[in-house]
């Protein structure tokens, strides 16, 4: 699945068809920021796996500051992938009244940044423009006086002031009185609308959907004293953009009492983030096949978005159920107290949520009270730190100098995880690559000392090795076959037992050991031994493993290990990969792309390659990576 990122939207009315200067055409290269520049893709372009062609343009990019990429074709849907200087972002659709693409990011870190245009679907070609700017810092918004009685237009424009959410913003002010009551209505046909007011005393209030008009945004209220009162007009969802209309006026006494006596959600009636209503399930409400009564609710929700879901009631045992947008449904019975409800979800999609409260057993009825908040990590996921918390030694060996025959791209295996995990500014400094005459015994050894001992309680030590794996006979009680297992260096090898003896002064959060060599399946009973340890292995204890020629890989391990932490194991979205996530990744890549690749054992027995992963004691949702902006 392609990853969507949250912070990105656009119009057809996009300045892109505004800019000036040479526009070079081109299909690739370096550009500089503040640049517009033509491609094109054809069908001799370089692929993505999924079979979308791409052109890589890349720019320079400074620590703290803003960019924005966009790309229009009028002959293909356009998808960004934005990836460098701390950042991984995708994109697909930038707004509702367009195709085109936006990415608008903040980059983590000094370094080059690739901007690959592809399209949505896999084969498409044509004609495309691409432009990068650098958004200077806008601040906070420059407040617009606005005058009770009077309609004022405006707009949220890409590359303006916005949020850490992704949502850009305007400000109106006005002057009130104590006791005034106010009409504000912000209404859009390029955006879904979102309204939020303060003022002196603390005051606040929000509001998303108008009753009497589902996207547009209403808010009646009754100001508690004199002073400036600050509206903010901005999008419910991130990075949308557009013209608003948002008007201001005076009310009577009535309108806000009726106002308030509608805040009692109507079944069917959209909820956002924040909302508590009260409702009632009745004898006439629908009713499940089985006889419960329900009522249903809607939001919309984003991708990676953490959302918490409570249904209480006196009356009844509360049950709740989520449809996703894929027609997908989730359910749970008992909350905290065993009788009420709660549901802590990542939400796996954009799109409309449906919320259904129901009660335990068939026909009850009686009032309940619904709430939808933001949902938090659990305390052992928001205890891992984000940065350069990744301390590895990365070691692969192609050229064995004449020891041993010689294998392709294993040394690119550690080469090019390493620079991944850069991109992604997870890597520690203290980290160590380790190719070819770099990897022997003894710098190996030296390498695992020294890094493990910069690891700390807070961190992640990973030991990664591709390259040439043997067995040797062994009369030790703990080899089942009769055969350990070695890893083979330039100079020599270490095996299983002396890598678990080296691997065992580690005091890392969690340590994560990927070995992709033949009979490697072989180490897991020995350096996964203690808690906190987590090891993957390319093969069985008593097989192969083959090289990955059709992804340039020495081994297929080595190259999904590599596009997992990139992302695409961050099955949910919320830009953390954990050790289940990581695992299933794993494991379902190899049912997909390695179900045929056979495999031998020493003797000529032939089978084929199959993933070992131990977790041993670490948790499924224990974090691996936090990637950038999370």
């Amino acid at each position: 699945m392609r990853l969507t990122a949250i912070l990105v939207a656009v119009t057809a009315a996009l300045c892109l068809t505004a800019c000036s200067g040479p526009e070079p055409f081109g299909d690739g290269g370096p550009i500089t920021p503040d640049q517009a520049v033509r491609g094109a893709l054809e069908a001799d372009d370089d692929r993505l796996e999924t079979g979308e062609h791409t052109d890589v343009w890349t720019f320079p990019a400074a620590r703290g500051e803003r960019y924005l990429a966009t790309l229009e074709s009028g002959d293909f849907d356009p998808y960004l992938i934005v990836r460098g200087a701390g950042v991984s972002l995708e994109n697909d659709d930038s707004g509702r009244a367009t195709r085109d693409s936006l990415v608008d990011f903040i980059a983590a870190e000094d370094g080059e940044v690739s901007v690959t245009v592809t399209s949505y679907a896999a084969g498409e070609t044509g004609d495309y423009r691409l432009r990068v700017r650098r958004i200077r810092d806008q601040g906070e918004p420059r407040p617009q006086s606005l005058r009770l009685g009077r309609s004022q237009s405006g707009a949220l424009e890409a590359g303006g002031p916005r949020r850490e959410s992704g949502q850009y913003v305007a400000i109106h002010e006005f002057q009130g009185v104590s006791g005034q009551v106010v009409d504000i209505r912000l209404t859009s046909d390029d955006f879904d609308p979102y309204l939020e007011i303060s003022g002196p005393d603390g005051f606040t209030d929000a509001n998303d959907d108008d009753p009497e008009n589902d996207l547009n945004s209403r808010i009646v209220a009754a100001l508690p004293a004199d002073g400036t009162y600050r509206i903010t007009v901005t999008s419910y969802a991130p990075g949308q953009i557009g013209r608003y209309q948002l008007t201001a006026a005076t009310a009577d006494a009535a309108t806000a009492a009726g106002w308030s006596s509608g805040m009692e959600a109507a079944a069917g009636s959209r909820l956002s983030m924040g909302d508590t209503i009260r409702g009632a399930l009745a004898d006439g409400d629908e009713q499940l096949e089985s006889g419960e009564y329900v009522d249903g609710y809607r939001f919309i929700g984003a991708r990676g978005q953490r959302v918490r879901i409570d249904a209480t009631s006196t009356d009844f045992d509360t049950y709740l159920m989520l449809t996703l947008p894929d027609g997908g449904q989730r359910e749970n019975d008992d909350g905290p107290d065993g009788t009420d409800a709660r549901m802590d979800e990542v939400l796996p999609a954009d799109g409309e949520y449906v919320i259904r409260v129901t009660s335990y057993e068939p026909g009850e009825t009686g009032a309940y009270r619904l709430s939808l908040s933001a949902g938090q990590e659990s305390a052992r996921q928001q205890g891992v730190q984000a940065g350069q918390r990744v301390f590895a030694v990365m070691v692969g060996v192609s050229d064995y100098g004449g020891t041993t025959s010689n294998l392709p791209y294993t040394d690119e295996d550690a080469v090019n995880l390493e620079a991944e995990l850069r991109r992604q500014g997870v890597l520690n400094p203290a980290s160590v690559l380790l190719t070819n005459a770099q990897a022997t015994r003894a710098s190996v050894t030296s390498a695992i000392q020294r890094v493990a001992a910069r690891a700390g309680p807070d961190d992640v030590f990973l030991f990664f090795f591709s390259g040439h794996g043997v067995q040797h006979p062994t009369t030790s009680d703990r080899e089942l076959d009769g055969q350990s297992e070695h890893l083979v260096l330039r100079d020599g090898e270490i095996s299983d037992v002396e890598l678990a003896r080296m691997l065992g002064n580690v005091r890392a959060r969690l340590s994560l050991v990927v070995l992709d060599a033949c009979f490697s399946g072989g180490f897991a009973r020995e350096v996964v031994n203690r808690p906190g340890v987590m090891g993957v292995f390319s093969s069985e204890e008593d097989l192969t493993s083959m090289v990955a020629d059709r992804f340039q890989a020495g081994g297929y391990l080595s190259h999904f290990l590599r596009t997992g932490l990139a992302g695409r194991a961050d099955e949910n979205g919320d830009r953390l990969v954990t050790a289940g996530e990581l695992a299933t990744y794993l494991r379902r890549q190899f049912r997909s792309e390695v179900h045929g690749v056979e495999a031998e054992t020493r003797d000529g027995q032939r089978n084929y390659q199959n993933l070992v992963i131990d977790r041993g004691g670490v948790q499924v949702d224990d974090v691996v990576i936090r990637l950038a902006g999370a």
